[in-house]
């Protein structure tokens, strides 16, 4: 196969030099190792459940809000751009990005929280950890291997938050979060392209369900910035074309400031190699400004959005439904598929496997079948 990657920057991730995977597999002729990855986590079950679980709007709720599959989707399309710009790897990015959020409970954080705290005499969980684990054992894709069998560098990037207790579990794929080093560049741009896509899109989503107004806006510096830049570029403009030209300017200012702050810092240390990268302390990073801006907006949302009392009315549903399912299954676990009866300790996180595995209508659906007494059910 010709080399694909030969344009990369020195400092990027190579299929080539890549730690390998689990299960030896013979090498593809007309696809990047990195390539195989991206292609695998697209035709698994948990990336095709995840265009029916809640981004902040409980899926339910209208077919205009995103979902994980559409904000996956977005933050592979924001990290591929930039990667371009830095000579990194396009393919591993992209693999990243489409697979960071395979292992996210239904109805978001409000699903995670609650599970977490179910599960916390249990050993917690962790939906970064629950992501890793879908690729690595919970896919039942191939003869040979439990999984997806994914590259080090692509699981790597997927984990972008670990405990202490379980990354020492996880041997070398762990020993960042012991040791304090960072993962390969193209895993730290995933992250912050997950950050630049939902805080820009919550607020899309937050004006179209009228939870957040443009009046509100104006306390976020952002906002201001590109909605006065917006109406200077179309004097009248008004509505959802106003928004939209506002919020793909957000999106613009934040990613041409990564990029350059990212080349700033790459010149300043000068990695010759991915070890080099991993040595060093953060490479993609916004600026000092930038990133004050950019928590701001997130701050806002929390206060505005997240903790809005509708949402909050949804979230605290959420909470019950993923609690009581949890506790009735723990019960009597003979009322769980068999394929997530155990008989001992393993009990617990087969229950937090199958719920986490659930859509945000699966959960509702399989609530009202175990709790509703209803004729027909």
């Amino acid at each position: 196969m010709t080399d694909i990657e030969s344009h990369l920057a020195p400092y990027a991730a190579r299929s080539a030099l890549s730690r390998g995977r689990a299960h030896a597999e013979p090498g593809s002729t007309s696809r990047s190792e990195f390539q195989r990855d991206r292609d695998r986590i697209i035709h698994c079950t948990a990336f095709r459940r995840l265009e029916y679980k809640t981004q902040v709007f409980v899926n339910h709720e209208g077919d205009l809000f995103r979902t994980r599959l559409t904000h996956s989707l977005e933050v592979a399309q924001i990290a591929r751009s930039i990667a371009r710009h830095l000579g990194l790897n396009e393919d591993l990015v992209e693999a990243i990005s489409l697979a960071h959020d395979l292992g996210h409970t239904p109805f978001g954080h409000a699903g995670q929280d609650a599970l977490n705290t179910c599960m916390q005499q249990y050993g917690g969980f962790e939906h970064n950890l629950q992501s890793l684990l879908v690729v690595d054992v919970l896919e039942e894709r191939y003869g040979g291997f439990d999984g997806l069998n994914l590259t080090f560098e692509t699981r790597e990037g997927i984990l972008k938050h670990c405990s202490r207790v379980n990354a020492a579990a996880l041997g070398e794929l762990g020993r960042r979060f012991l040791e304090g080093t960072q993962p390969s560049m193209e895993a730290q741009l995933a992250n912050l392209a997950d950050e630049i896509a939902y805080n820009n899109h919550d607020i899309d989503d937050g004006l179209r369900s009228g939870l957040l107004t443009i009046e509100q806006m104006q306390d976020v510096p952002l906002w201001v910035e590109h909605h006065a830049e917006a109406l200077r570029a179309f004097p009248g403009l008004n509505g959802r074309r106003l928004i939209n030209e506002t919020v793909r300017r957000m999106i613009n200012a934040l990613i041409v400031d990564l990029i350059a702050t990212t080349q700033a810092n790459v010149a300043r240390l000068a990695p010759a190699s991915i070890d080099d990268v991993r040595a060093t302390g953060p490479l993609v990073a916004f600026s000092e400004d930038m990133r004050r801006e950019a928590t701001a907006l997130k701050r806002f949302l929390f206060q505005n959005l997240y903790r809005h009392y509708q949402v909050m009315r949804m979230s605290s549903k959420a909470g019950r439904i993923i609690t009581d399912l949890f506790e009735l299954f723990m019960d009597d676990p003979r009322l769980l598929p068999q394929q997530y009866q155990a008989d001992g300790k393993d009990q617990p996180r087969l229950i937090a496997h199958y719920i986490a595995g659930m859509t945000d209508r699966y959960a509702i659906r399989e609530y009202r079948r175990l709790f509703e007494v209803r004729e027909g059910i």
